[in-house]
């Protein structure tokens, strides 16, 4: 069970941290809380060995659920102590002294009771597991099987024969020693069939004195690999030793074409393989070549296959999945034609529900033609698709889907379930994910990479599994920026959600709410009266549209909330004040996103109440105004103001845990003593990212010059000039010394001739992005910078020019002079020269191309 693993990770460090710094809390509880931490340690052991089951048979996915249960029960008892420790560190409220004994002794009780149940679940877990050890003797690891011409069922290229020809070209036109070709794609999508389609083609078998298909699957051995491969090319292997069959595969081979292919790759042993490949390469014929499918495009990368021999199937369009589904869902008419339109018009609804995927069309298909003279049954099935799904007709479609699920690692798991809560073709914003992720406690920072740079990780990694679709990537280093996800991963996903009871959800897969849930996407089709009973509801996305919805105290205590989310929607009518008052409640709230409260206009004074809270956003509002309270928010790891018209309130060094700071407008330091300077930015030592906007009434100062400098682990810097035309933004720009961590730079609406002086590759070394819109800067020093007898190039992977119609450059210069730049961006430059795209629109060049 993912999620549990998650948090008995968050939880334990929790414990460990506390017993470590000796807070009070965890001095008042000292034996409960490290008897808390050891029978944590042990749980984790136990659950790593329930991962192993082939099959969590019902009674551990009872005690798993219990477990999670109990795992969240304590994980609001540490969050209690740790809010009412912040508040006894401020002495600011003389009521908590007079009920700490009661805290003392309410506390002390659950605890108690927590550690009691945690040592039954233990002892339950651990009986259970040695009973499954006893009974589990056998060898049941996957034979690695050849495959042959006579094992060959033909089977329909429709939609992608241009992709086919382009396979076989690559294999074709090749002089080298050893191509290797990749095919990736999700589970469906047709990769074996691909690899099937160029094996058997006369022509390409023409070309080769061997041929030799190897099924590798999940557990393979490199043993198994190999004498697969030995028994295609002699009746009888010989020699059982590794070392022996490598050498007897090469001696086979020696001088002869191959084509090889490697069929569903799920991991590499890279030293064996290196080893492999190496020798083979040394060994065959010019020409030869290794065909290798795979749902993880970094198994390719880490074979050594090149990025421009590698193919990914594209889902079918509607016209050719159309053609494929007819091709079995008429076979038994006459002509083997559709009957009429009626059975089109059903035929065509159910092909989009399988969203182009040739596995769940072929399995559709395979279910209606027995039924091909009977349209009221067709509706039937249309009508009860969800269900169709989980029945045993589509057992190969969410079979081979689920095989990617069971491969994930832990951590990868807990995030995929999450898009369980969005509605199907949702187009989901990555960062607003991330946050829940990490407000969650499903990700935590490791060694130098903070919580939200793995999230963003773990989402391309998502991606390059193929579980996850990248609607928009950033250009230069493929970063996902918004995603989707396939329907029948989403049926898989909110079918282990169900299983877990992390939801519910009906036949047509929208999820309900129960008094159970744990995550909520709270849609306008939804009833808000049950969410008065969720008092275990941790995670809540609103995306209803609804005015009529009351925020408010009637909308339920949600005592156990982590994430509560507004950006999904945009909701005007609303009172404002009901709503406030209500989240105020919310104390153990993480992360709140309040985007989509159009009425909200300052960050209430009653939310400095909200002590647990590490994500406050506003992105995207210009019309906030009051923000006095946020320096109370101490635990703050993200604060995005949006386009705020106010300044930030002094001590904003008391947020010592922030990360993230957007929408910071430097203030003037004559202005008043309650507003935050810019020198007041020192003290963010955790700081990665800052964007903030500099204008007429603005002050930086020499005395200011190494604020930023001091920022070590800065790496994202964003400046809106704020359109202002007044030479004093130069010169205040000019002062500013950002920190060679620096990775990416932003300036916009920026109204000089001349950049500032500190944008160089000598000043910035580790800049891989640079993005300058909307100015009139005339030149950009693309040449390397000379200084003391030095050359400082550019180490930039990545630019985007927008809206500099006086920037003179020639393009090929820039090429030249930046070696390292692999994709730019260029809108509205009409001055630049030898630009290989027309200005006119939005262009984009990638180095690859030319």
């Amino acid at each position: 069970m993912a999620v549990v693993d998650a948090m008995l990770q968050v939880l334990t460090q929790q414990v460990f941290t506390a017993l470590q710094e000796h807070a009070r809390f965890a001095l008042d509880f000292k034996d409960q809380f490290e008897l808390m931490k050891t029978r944590l340690d042990l749980t984790k052991a136990l659950l790593a060995d329930t991962e192993n089951l082939k099959e969590k048979k019902k009674v551990v996915q009872a005690i798993l659920i219990r477990l999670r249960d109990l795992i969240y029960e304590a994980d609001n008892i540490m969050t209690d102590c740790l809010v009412r420790d912040e508040y006894q560190k401020e002495a600011s409220c003389t009521s908590l002294t007079l009920k700490k004994p009661l805290f003392w002794y309410q506390t002390g009780k659950k605890l108690k009771d927590v550690n009691a149940k945690l040592g039954e679940m233990e002892k339950s877990l651990g009986e259970h597991l040695k009973y499954q050890d006893q009974s589990d003797h056998g060898d049941n690891t996957s034979q690695s099987m050849k495959y042959t011409a006579q094992d060959y069922v033909p089977s329909e290229i429709i939609g992608l024969e241009e992709d086919l020809k382009r396979l076989k070209g690559w294999i074709g036109d090749t002089k080298d020693e050893l191509l290797l070709v990749g095919i990736v794609g999700m589970g469906g999508l047709g990769k074996t069939t691909f690899a099937q389609k160029i094996f058997n083609d006369q022509h390409v078998a023409g070309r080769y004195d061997n041929m030799i298909w190897v099924s590798v699957s999940q557990a393979s051995s490199d043993m198994r690999i190999m004498r697969s491969m030995l028994e295609q090319l002699e009746s009888h292997c010989s020699v059982s030793d590794e070392a022996q069959m490598l050498h007897k595969l090469n001696e086979l081979l020696k001088g002869k074409t191959c084509l090889i292919v490697m069929d569903d790759v799920w991991k590499i042993n890279q030293g064996w393989w290196n080893q492999f490949f190496s020798g083979l390469q040394s060994a065959v014929g010019e020409s030869s070549c290794i065909i290798i499918t795979t749902r993880n495009e970094e198994v390719l990368t880490s074979m050594g296959v090149d990025k421009s021999r590698i193919h990914r199937p594209k889902l079918l369009t509607a016209n050719d999945s159309w053609l494929l589904f007819s091709k079995s869902a008429f076979s038994r008419c006459r002509d083997r034609k559709c009957p009429d339109a009626q059975f089109e018009r059903v035929g065509k609804e159910l092909l989009e529900k399988c969203g182009g995927l040739p596995l769940a069309i072929k399995a559709v298909a395979a279910l209606l033609a027995p039924r091909s003279n009977s349209v009221l049954q067709w509706n039937e099935i249309n009508e009860n698709f969800h269900e169709l799904t989980a029945g045993r007709n589509f057992t190969s479609v969410m079979a081979s889907l689920q095989l990617s699920y069971d491969e994930l690692p832990i951590h990868l798991k807990q995030c995929l379930l999450c898009f369980s809560v969005y509605p199907e073709d949702s187009e989901i914003q990555a960062e607003q994910l991330i946050h829940w992720w990490v407000a969650e406690g499903l990700i935590q920072g490791k060694g130098s990479k903070t919580a939200k740079e793995l999230g963003f990780r773990y989402l391309s990694e998502l991606v390059t599994r193929c579980l996850v679709e990248a609607v928009n990537r950033r250009g230069y280093d493929g970063r996902v920026y918004c995603c989707k996800m396939h329907d029948m991963v989403r049926e898989l996903t909110t079918r282990i959600a169900e299983e877990e009871s992390i939801g519910k959800f009906d036949e047509q897969g929208k999820q309900e709410m129960t008094a159970n849930s744990r995550w909520l996407g709270f849609t306008s089709e939804m009833n808000q009266e049950p969410l008065k009973k969720s008092s275990k509801l941790r995670a809540l996305l609103i995306m209803s549209t609804n005015d009529q919805v009351v925020f408010g105290r009637h909308f339920g205590l949600l005592g156990s909330l982590r994430v509560l989310d507004f950006s999904l929607t945009k909701l005007e009518k609303i009172s404002t004040e009901e709503l406030v008052e209500w989240i105020s409640s919310l104390k153990r709230l993480a992360y709140l996103n309040l985007s989509g409260i159009v009425g909200l206009k300052e960050v209430p004074y009653s939310f400095r109440k909200l002590r647990n809270l590490q994500f406050l956003v506003f992105a995207g509002r210009n019309d906030l105004g009051k923000i006095d309270q946020i320096t109370s928010l101490k635990k703050l790891v993200v604060l995005d103001l949006g386009s705020c018209f106010h300044y930030l309130p002094s001590g904003i060094e008391r947020l010592s845990y922030l990360q993230e700071l957007s929408g910071f407008k430097v203030a003037s330091n004559s202005r008043s003593a309650a507003s935050c300077k810019f020198c007041d930015l020192e003290k963010l030592v955790h700081l990665r990212v800052l964007r903030m906007s500099v204008g007429k009434d603005s002050e930086i100062t020499e005395n200011e010059r190494e604020v930023l400098l001091k920022l070590k682990k800065l790496k994202v810097l964003a400046i809106d000039a704020q359109d202002c035309e007044d030479n004093i933004i130069s010169t205040m720009l000019n002062i500013l010394s950002p920190p060679p961590s620096l990775q990416e730079l932003y300036l916009r609406r920026y109204h000089q001739d001349t950049l500032p002086r500190w944008i160089n590759p000598e000043r910035l070394s580790k800049l891989q992005y640079i993005c300058i819109e909307n100015g009139e800067i005339s030149d950009f020093q693309t040449s390397p910078l000379s200084v003391d007898g030095r050359d400082f190039p550019w180490n930039i992977e990545g630019l985007c020019f927008k809206v500099l119609p006086n920037l003179k450059l020639d393009w090929k210069k820039v090429e030249e002079d930046m070696p390292s730049l692999q994709y730019a961006e260029v809108s509205g430059c009409l001055n630049l020269r030898n630009f290989p795209h027309p200005l006119d629109k939005l262009a984009t060049w990638r180095k690859s191309e030319d």
